[in-house]
């Protein structure tokens, strides 16, 4: 179910053991788009990974190498590099020496380059994502958004969040948090991932949910969370939590921010609403007593203050 939320141009069909047959329907026709293939950023890559480059590039010299085989690095840039590592432009790649490799290196990353392309992406989309959650979770309110690139270390990323609000989901306990990587969900040791911190870090008593100090906020709601990356950073080789980047951390909280305001306009818009129609209510069936009452007390007339009370 959580799969084809995340994978809305899916069909989905599952058989369960008891022969229960299941289908999850995709709910657009449109293919997501090709990612395009992208040089490596140099602030992504480690020594060893371009002794490696060096080792096989079919470049002549050594500017040729850093604009052919990297992303953003401009003829201008390539010869500010050389200059910074006291290495000639015209010098071979492959005749470096171990020294100069990490010269070169401690060069390319103190260098001023530009952030990688996004057109290696493949985010879901707001509107998709907001009909996927609409089609499988069964609320009241729906808010997603899709955030513009962000990068960590050279890599580029995209996060993007939804929220379902009321209906059918449980009121009292906390919230319910779906984890995704790359359209895959994360299932498992969540407590360990960068996206729960996010979450608990985040104050979401202005957005009309209850929270306590620095646990998941509690409420009708169900909170996803995607990171659409070329390379996402896993605490360890099961890949079922999210390294603690701040850069991916920060990121995800401005998502959850912007869904929030989202969240919190329609809780004062209409759940507010309907508790104050629900006390006036609750009010006006006290009036006759609260008028009699205040009749034996004032020696007015009863039906007066009832009067005067209703017109309140």
């Amino acid at each position: 179910k959580q799969t084809a939320i995340v994978n809305p141009h899916a069909t989905f069909i599952y058989i369960t053991p008891e022969k229960e047959k299941i289908t999850y329907k995709r709910v657009t026709e449109e293919l997501p788009k090709d990612a395009k293939e992208i040089k490596p950023h140099p602030y992504g890559i480690e020594l060893g990974q371009l002794i490696t480059m060096l080792k096989y590039t079919s470049a002549n010299t050594l500017q040729g190498f850093l604009q052919k085989d990297f992303s953003r690095i401009t003829p201008q840039t390539a010869q500010e590099i050389c200059n910074k590592s006291k290495l000639k432009t015209s010098v071979k790649p492959k005749q470096l020496q171990d020294k100069e490799i990490e010269v070169l290196f401690k060069s390319l990353q103190e260098a001023k380059i530009m952030a990688p392309p996004s057109n290696c992406l493949s985010p879901i989309g707001a509107q998709l994502l907001e009909k996927s959650l609409m089609k499988e979770i069964k609320a009241d309110f729906y808010a997603t958004t899709s955030r513009s690139p962000a990068v960590y270390r050279g890599m580029p990323f995209i996060i993007e969040v939804g929220i379902a609000y009321g209906g059918g989901i449980e009121k009292e306990s906390q919230v319910r948090l779906m984890r995704f990587a790359n359209r895959v969900p994360l299932l498992y040791q969540q407590g360990a991932c960068a996206i729960t911190e996010a979450v608990t870090e985040t104050n979401w008593k202005p957005y009309g949910l209850q929270q306590s100090s620095s646990n998941l906020p509690s409420g009708p709601a169900i909170i996803l969370v995607h990171i659409a990356s070329v390379w996402v950073p896993f605490t360890n080789e099961a890949k079922e939590a999210i390294a603690h980047y701040d850069e991916i951390i920060k990121e995800i909280k401005l998502a959850l921010q912007e869904c929030g305001r989202k969240l919190s306009i329609y809780i004062h818009k209409h759940i507010r609403a309907a508790e104050q129609k629900e006390k006036i209510s609750l009010f006006e069936k006290y009036i006759p007593e609260l008028a009699n009452a205040l009749s034996n007390l004032t020696d007015n007339k009863k039906e007066i203050l009832q009067e005067k009370l209703q017109n309140l």
